[in-house]
């Protein structure tokens, strides 16, 4: 039997500097797992990465939407960053085998949830719609749920479906905003520039200039490309920064300690460890301890791929674990096999030539059972 479909959402909110906001909207998120917070003070934004079930992702999306509309108000926010709302964008992204399509449904369900329980006007945007993102930041359309005016406080939220992408920073070294912008657009997609690439250029506090990507064909074009291409342009730059979660499948070592199947895996295993820590006596509160230590070890997971083949092992191996001690919870194995799966998909020829019968033994795990 086919278990439910396992979903993510980077939802950004429209408050990078008051620690009390942030952790109130992260701690309203809960009941879907919260698998990373990243805020930045110059953008004044913070984005959360969350995963789960339809049921627990919406719950969780909706609390934290009602959050944010409470906590912030657009009216004094100041910030570098393009927005529409407090709550500004959720996307909603397939995990494993979820497909867009499954990811339209969710996000046309949440929006009207916002708007029915939260009285926020809503914006489709994304795979299926009419309207992109730039569209709908430029006010070339109207809200397709409430409006057509903004909440003034809370603004609008824009709610779509999309494929995975990275989002990465850098700071560009003796380069002024006409350089940069000139720069930003050579390397977008939309004007000739590297496949799956969209890029804006930021004037930051202290005189610095940023270059701030979304790489939506991440497999195609990932950081490490964008870097080469900018060195064989001359153009000067410091050390990149994530936002957010990175697919294993695209990772260098910036994404150490933030690749999204082990962040996946740990708040699996850390709900795991709690839930056999609940069945009380000796031998499941030693389960307990062992599953915490590992979630512990895959938050941190590095992009090395020694450590992706190790990241996917464990893993998987924590399926049988959890049934072993009696707990029956099918989207915590959901998040396990799709951590491990990415991590797979990760490695290297060169990887899986060295490691052979280890990456034979792992396929043997991850072949999928009986329907």
């Amino acid at each position: 039997m086919r278990r439910e479909s396992l979903f993510e959402s980077v939802p950004n909110f429209s408050e990078g500097r008051r620690a009390g906001v942030i952790s109130a909207i992260a701690a309203a998120a809960a009941p879907a797992y919260v698998l990373d917070v990243d805020s930045d003070p110059d953008h004044n934004r913070t984005v959360l990465s969350l995963a789960g079930y339809r049921r627990r992702l919406m719950d969780g999306l909706v609390s934290a939407v009602a959050e944010a509309a409470r906590g912030i108000d657009l009216r004094e926010h100041r910030g570098v960053h393009p927005r529409v709302g407090a709550a500004d964008v959720v996307p909603i992204v397939p995990l494993g085998d979820t497909s867009l399509d499954e990811c339209r449904a969710v996000a046309h369900e949440l929006g009207e949830r916002i708007w029915t329980e939260l009285r926020v006007p809503v914006f489709f945007y994304g795979h299926g719609e009419e309207h992109r993102l730039a569209d709908i930041r430029a006010g070339r359309a109207t809200p397709d749920l409430g409006g057509p005016e903004l909440d003034p406080p809370a603004g609008g939220v824009c709610v779509g479906a999309r494929a995975p992408l990275i989002a990465f920073n850098v700071i560009l070294y003796a380069t002024d905003m006409v350089a940069a912008r000139a720069v930003a657009k050579s390397l977008r997609e939309v004007s000739g520039g590297l496949r799956g690439v969209q890029a804006l250029a930021f004037a930051l506090p202290g005189q610095r200039v940023q270059l701030s990507m979304n790489l939506f064909r991440a497999v195609e074009t990932g950081p490490a490309a964008v870097l080469a291409e900018l060195e064989r342009r001359g153009v000067a730059h410091g050390s990149p920064e994530l936002v957010g979660l990175c697919p294993a499948v695209a990772a260098t070592s910036v994404a150490d300690g933030k690749l999204l199947e082990g962040r996946l895996a740990s708040a699996a295993a850390k709900a795991a460890a709690e839930a056999c820590e609940a069945l009380g006596g000796d031998e499941h509160q030693r389960l307990a301890a062992r599953i915490a230590r590992e979630a512990e070890a895959m938050a941190g997971l590095p992009a090395a791929q020694d450590d992706v083949l190790a990241g996917a092992e464990r893993a998987a191996a924590l399926v049988p674990v959890i049934r072993a001690a009696g707990l029956d919870e099918p989207e915590l194995e959901s998040m396990f096999e799709a951590a491990a799966r990415g991590l797979r998909a990760a490695l290297s020829d060169a990887t899986v030539a060295l490691y052979r019968a280890r990456v034979d033994a792992l396929d043997l795990r991850l072949r999928p059972g009986p329907a």
